[in-house]
């Protein structure tokens, strides 16, 4: 899953530019040429996950990790200036 994202990133890297340039012209033919582009070349089918487990589901984008990485990191001292509270 983590190639996957790494793929649908240089798609929409790839692009970019040129989705840019035909969504400021902005008429029927140039609406037509962006439903030509991949699906994935979208900015929106990119996800976050977890650089560690690849989980894509709480994440938290100040860490770029899951919620349970999050914790275990904590719990081990591994992330400075975490107290363990009632969680």
């Amino acid at each position: 899953m983590k190639a996957r994202e790494v793929k649908r990133a240089r798609l929409v890297a790839k692009y970019a530019e040129r989705k840019a340039a035909l969504k400021a012209v902005g008429d029927y033919e140039a609406y037509q040429e962006l439903q030509k582009f991949p699906k994935n070349a979208s900015r929106v089918r990119m996800h976050n996950r977890c650089s560690i487990t690849g989980r894509p589901k709480g994440y938290m984008r100040e860490f770029g990790i899951s919620r349970i990485q999050f914790r275990e990191m904590a719990s081990a001292g591994l992330i400075p200036g975490v107290k363990k509270a009632s969680w």
